[in-house]
Formats: structure tokens, C-alpha cells, sequence
């Protein structure tokens, strides 16, 4: 294109971008100088035949002839051969998907960022499943190579925060975009037959950002439209990166047809007179059939004025239907955004100020220094921005790191996580955050009773053996390892379990439950039965002395009763916990006095002699009834070993625990198999 400087240029130095598009071919020589990228050289050639469509390789061998002839005039500029080279694939490639994914939670626990991002893979992978059934070929693999957020909801509601909150269920409508790996592949191959090793591969939207929009206006909510020939590209960025990319059908092309039907001229001539729209004031020439015109370029734009509106509107919806809403800002680019009156149609249809939309040019590129003849115009921010993510970013186009133990490739098209690598080898998202146990719910005596579930133990990602989290970036040979997350256990219980948590008393040095007739669902059970959710259960509650007494078969006439050491009415409403023992009416003069003996002060005030399986034995008691369970302070009998069912006689008759016991009575306590 020109003469580059006479200061001699290091091939070892430079970088040789490729910018592939559907009507020209640009090659540019740059190399990095301190803080300044230097364009040393540049050549621009247009495809003499239809060989790229929308920015794709439909014929490999033409594309491959004029890129080779590119290079050739670079290098014999610069007297050396090139044999690296850094290129873009097409943004209008691209394949965006908006889904939905909801997940119930635990609404006991705080919502984290583990979860939220849990959530957002699972998005991402709901639309890597759409994708993959839409293309119906396993051929045909898709990279994500960006996504967005559209809305949060807690509960079905938009939230615009999940983090911090609680809740029953959440979801996120996500907006992802996949590269098809057949472009890359093109692309490639073309490289491959003209002898240039690809060192770095971006997209084209990515490179315009890098070149239009400096860092320190990515974190605003900025549109960034490339209009080309066939299609528009959409790029949005937001908190320093890009969010989101989208396609409209509708670009320069759409004024060409509109100019040649107008006029009658064919498609090269409309080419040429939409490409002096913007360049000159007044315009000459002929239709097919040799009428001339002679017309201002204001009189030309009122006449197509309706089709550049409706190119503005198209793009437009395009953008608030990625974006939910209006941009900060639009920048403009490629050679369809010069037409006249576009930024104007377009600002109106965003509802923004006329400035907020804006052509950028390679003027507005920051830190860039030509030492040839210097590229005007916003067609050329692409090709700049290939080679300034080169200089940037020399590593290779695809990572190689490995997941469990298996390897595999991301494309290296933009800050990768290990959510990425995750969401390229389908790692079920719901393995990574745990489910608690669910809750066993059923009715006790009328009253609702909740066993809560145990809470699960989050899964544990290892990037290099330290512990990570799915937004931590990876490199090259990095090693992740994925602990999967633990559900914990459903909450459960025994009938035992839950008569344990009833009402006591100790009676007669015996601690008594405070119920009887117990039963689910009107069926008696066994105390290891384990609850069922929905269960009914169902007891008569011991309430008084009174119910108690007739609990054990006991005439309530024939007792004295002392709860807590005091003596109390049938009518005695029993606490938890009363300390409750009896003493039989009449039998006070029955009792023997002890004698003096060392024995006597250790035991008791009074004692009876009966005689267990064949041995005579004292029974000491400081006051109250002798009851049959006394008996076990004084025998060498192990209770707590079953050696089958226990059998307790008095006078040999069956007994129980609290039956009174009587001097001279007859007792037997054995272990029967039976």
C-alpha cells in the first residue's frame, strides 16, 4: 500500500495481522514500542470474485490466492518472508441462545456466589444442549465464548441481586453465545496453504473493542456494532468485559440493493455511489439504460431514507433485546456505519441523545502510531485490533488443561474459568452445590412437627491441588480436580425417637413416659418403626396422679402419693421431670425397724427379707412402698446384656417393675429364650 520507514525492521519483532472479511483482504506489519503499537506497513486488496459470505470461507482455494498475494507484497516490502501470523474469525458466526434454569434451595441458607455461578453454568449448558440438537451433528462443535445475565429471579420475582438473600427457589435467563468450530477451521486451513503458523486467533468484535472502546470505558454498558456487507455485529460490554453478542440480518448490502432499485444501476455501480455518500456533497451518473442524474447526496438519502430506517430499527431491537434495555453509548463501525443519517435513525430508536451514537475511526485508537500511510475509517478498527491482541496476548489460541484426568482443549478466545472448562466437558452443574435433606413433616396429637434434613457439604474444586472456586481463570497445563458436592440425609425418625422427646416422670424410681395408647395413622407400632412423611400420631396424655396410678393398674384409694417429697392430691396436674413415689395405706406398721448395724446407716430407715431365685436377701428403704425393681440394688443381676426376654415372678405369679413387694415374698428373675 506504501513505502514503509527505512528504519530497519527485526522480523523476530513484529506482528503480521490478517483481517479476512467478506470484500477485502487486510494485512498489517506492527510491532510493539514501549507503550506505543506501531504500524510499520499495510496492504489492502479486494476479493476479485465472491469467495467469502457474511464474513465466512465458502471457497478456501480463492480466499487463499489473494491472502497469499497480500503476504507476498508485504514481504517483498519488507525483504524478509513472514511465517506467523495472528487473525479473527467472524462475529457474524456466532450462534446466541437465551434459556431459562431454575433450582429449588434450601431457604435456610444464605445465597453465595458458589451458587450463582452454579446456576449460570447450568444456563450455559441448558443452551450448549440446544445447540448441539439444533446442528444434529456431532461434527459441529460450539465453543462459548461469552454470556450475560438477563434477569435474576428469588421466587419467581425479577431480583437484581441473588447474593446475600434467602429463598425456595431460584433462576437466571441467560444469554450465551457459541463460536462454531468449522470457522476456525476454515481459517486454518487457508493459513495453512499460504505457509503462516496461526500464533493467535480472537474474534472480530473482540478485536474492534480492543481497538474502539479503551479499557477504561469497557465498564460502562457500551453497544458496539460493526455493519458490514452482509450482516451487522453486535458486541456489548459491561463491567470491563464483553457480556454479550448478537446478529442482525440486515447491513450495507441493504443500502446497495435499495440504491440500484432506486436508480437502476447495477450492483458494482450502487456500491460505489453508497461508498461516496459520505465522501461528497453532489454526484453524476448514468442508470443501465444511459439516463444520467446529477444529485445531491441529500437528495439520494431522502430518497432510500425509509430503508436506512429500517436498518436502524433492526439493530436497534437487536441491541435492548441482548442488552433488556438502552445502552450508555453506541459506537459505530465497519464501512456500512458511514451511511448518512444511520447514527441518527439509530439514536432515535434507542431513545438516546444523538451523540451517544457515534462512528469510530481509527483516529480515536489510543497508543497507535503509523509509519505508513495512515488508515482512515472505521472499516479498518478491526484489522488494527487483531494486532493489538496479538501483542498482548502471545500464548497459544486454544489451552490445554486437564479435568479429573481428562485432557482436553478450550479456545483461547477470551479470559478462560474453570467454569469453562466444566461447561466444555458437560460437568453437571448440580454436582457442584448441595441439597440438604428434605424435611419429614407429620402430626403429633393435632400439632404440625418438622424434622429438618441435614445440611449437604458444597463441592470442593481443586485448581492445581489449592483450593478454587468456578470463577478462578486457568492457564495452560493447569490440573483441576472436582470433589462433587454431598447431599445431606432426609430428616428421619423412629416412634421411639419421638416418644423420648415426651413428658416424664420418675415413679417409683422408674422414669415413666407420659402417655398411653399410642398409635399411627390408628395403628399400633412397634418403637422402631420409622415415621413416614404425612404421618398421623396419636397418644393419650398422662395428666394427672390419678391417670397415672390407673397407667400401672393401681387403686388410686389404696396409695399415698408424694411428688417432690411432698404429698399430693389424685387432682395433681404432673410436671416434667416430678420426682413421684407411693406408699400403700396401711402398711406403715407392716415395716420392720432396722437394727443398728453399720449396714442399717448405709441403707435405710426400714427393711423387708424376701427370697430371689432360692437366696434370701435385705431390701432397705428410707421411706415409701417396696417395689419388685428395688430388688436389683441388691442382687448380682445384669440388666443391660439381654439374653432374651426378661422374666420377672412374684409368688409365682408374672410381675412388673413396680408391683409392691411384700417381707417374705417369693421373687424369681431369669433370662428365658423363648
Amino acid at each position: 500500500m506504501s513505502e514503509t520507514t527505512t528504519v530497519k525492521i527485526n522480523p523476530h519483532e513484529i506482528i503480521f495481522s490478517l483481517d479476512i472479511g467478506t470484500r477485502n483482504v487486510v494485512g498489517i506489519i506492527s510491532k510493539k514500542d514501549e507503550d506505543k503499537h506501531v504500524i510499520l506497513d499495510v496492504e489492502v486488496m479486494e476479493h476479485p470474485s465472491r469467495a467469502m459470505y457474511d464474513g465466512q470461507i465458502h471457497d478456501i482455494d480463492k480466499v487463499a490466492v489473494i491472502a497469499r498475494k497480500v503476504k507476498e507484497t508485504l514481504e517483498n516490502r519488507l525483504g524478509f518472508e513472514l511465517k506467523q501470523v495472528a487473525i479473527a474469525a467472524a462475529g457474524r458466526a456466532l450462534k446466541t441462545y437465551r434459556v431459562m434454569v431454575n433450582r429449588d434451595i434450601d431457604i435456610s441458607k444464605e445465597i453465595d456466589k458458589g451458587l450463582i455461578d452454579s446456576l449460570e453454568m447450568e444456563g450455559i449448558q441448558k443452551a450448549q444442549e440446544l445447540i448441539d440438537q439444533e446442528s444434529h451433528s456431532q461434527d459441529h462443535t460450539y465453543y462459548c465464548v461469552g454470556y450475560t445475565v438477563v434477569n435474576y429471579y428469588l421466587n419467581d420475582g425479577v431480583i437484581m441481586s441473588l447474593k446475600g438473600h434467602r429463598g425456595n427457589k431460584i433462576g437466571a435467563e441467560v444469554l450465551a453465545t457459541f463460536l462454531p468450530h468449522v470457522v476456525v477451521n476454515g481459517l486454518y486451513t487457508v493459513m495453512d496453504k499460504i505457509g503462516l503458523e496461526v500464533i493467535n486467533l480472537t474474534l472480530e468484535p473482540i478485536a474492534a473493542i480492543q481497538a474502539a472502546i479503551p479499557p477504561k470505558l469497557r465498564l460502562l454498558n457500551l453497544a458496539l456494532v460493526d455493519i458490514g456487507a452482509g450482516t451487522s455485529d453486535i458486541a456489548l460490554t459491561q463491567d470491563g468485559t464483553i457480556v454479550a453478542y448478537a446478529m442482525a440480518s440486515v447491513a450495507g448490502d441493504e443500502i446497495t440493493e435499495a440504491l440500484a432499485k432506486t436508480y437502476l444501476l447495477d450492483f458494482d455501480m450502487a456500491e460505489n455511489l453508497k461508498l461516496e455518500l459520505n465522501k461528497k456533497d453532489s454526484h453524476s451518473f448514468s442508470d443501465i439504460v444511459g439516463i444520467p442524474y446529477s444529485l445531491t447526496t441529500q437528495e439520494i438519502i431522502e430518497k432510500i431514507d425509509g430503508v436506512i430506517e429500517s436498518l436502524a430499527v433492526e439493530i436497534a431491537n437487536k441491541i435492548i433485546e441482548y442488552n433488556g434495555k438502552a445502552p450508555s453509548a453506541v459506537f459505530c463501525i465497519g464501512g456500512g456505519s458511514q451511511i448518512p443519517q444511520f447514527t441518527n435513525h439509530l439514536a432515535e430508536k434507542l431513545g438516546l441523545p444523538k451523540e451517544r451514537v457515534v462512528v469510530r475511526g481509527t483516529e480515536i485508537i489510543e497508543n497507535t502510531v503509523f509509519r505508513c500511510e495512515k488508515l482512515m475509517g472505521p472499516e479498518f478498527i478491526t484489522p488494527i485490533g487483531i494486532g493489538i491482541i496479538a501483542e498482548k496476548d502471545r500464548e497459544q489460541d486454544f489451552l490445554q488443561v486437564s479435568v479429573d484426568g481428562r485432557n482436553i482443549k478450550l479456545f483461547n478466545s477470551k479470559q478462560l474459568l474453570i467454569s469453562d472448562a466444566l461447561i466444555l466437558i458437560g460437568y453437571n452443574a448440580r454436582k457442584l452445590i448441595s441439597r440438604s435433606g428434605k424435611k419429614l413433616v407429620f402430626t403429633l396429637n393435632g400439632k404440625e412437627k418438622v424434622i429438618p434434613g441435614v445440611p449437604g457439604e458444597s463441592a470442593k474444586i481443586y485448581l492445581n491441588g489449592k483450593i478454587s472456586s468456578l470463577d478462578t481463570a486457568i492457564h495452560h497445563k493447569d490440573m483441576i480436580i472436582i470433589d462433587p458436592a454431598i447431599d445431606g440425609k432426609d430428616g428421619a425418625a423412629t416412634l421411639k425417637e419421638i416418644v423420648d422427646t415426651l413428658k416424664y416422670v420418675n415413679f417409683n424410681q422408674l422414669e415413666v413416659k407420659l402417655y398411653s395408647k399410642l398409635t399411627v395413622n390408628g395403628k399400633g407400632q412397634e418403637m422402631h418403626y420409622e415415621i413416614q412423611e404425612g404421618d398421623v400420631i396419636h397418644y393419650d396424655e398422662i395428666e394427672r396422679i390419678e391417670d397415672l396410678l390407673h397407667r400401672f393398674e393401681m387403686n388410686p384409694v389404696q396409695y399415698h402419693v408424694f411428688v417432690n417429697d411432698v404429698e399430693r392430691e389424685l387432682g395433681y396436674v404432673l410436671r416434667n421431670g416430678d420426682r413421684i413415689y407411693t406408699r400403700e395405706r396401711g402398711l406403715e406398721m407392716e415395716r420392720q425397724p432396722v437394727m443398728e448395724t453399720e449396714e442399717a446407716e448405709v441403707a435405710g430407715d426400714y427393711f423387708i427379707q424376701v427370697n430371689v431365685n432360692g437366696q434370701t436377701v435385705k431390701v432397705f428403704k428410707e421411706s415409701g412402698s417396696f417395689i419388685f425393681v428395688d430388688v436389683f440394688n441388691y442382687i448380682d443381676f445384669d440388666r443391660t446384656k439381654s439374653k432374651g426376654s426378661l422374666v420377672l415372678k412374684l409368688n409365682g405369679q408374672r410381675a412388673n417393675y413396680t408391683d409392691v413387694i411384700r417381707d417374705g415374698d417369693q421373687i424369681e428373675v431369669f433370662w428365658s429364650e423363648k
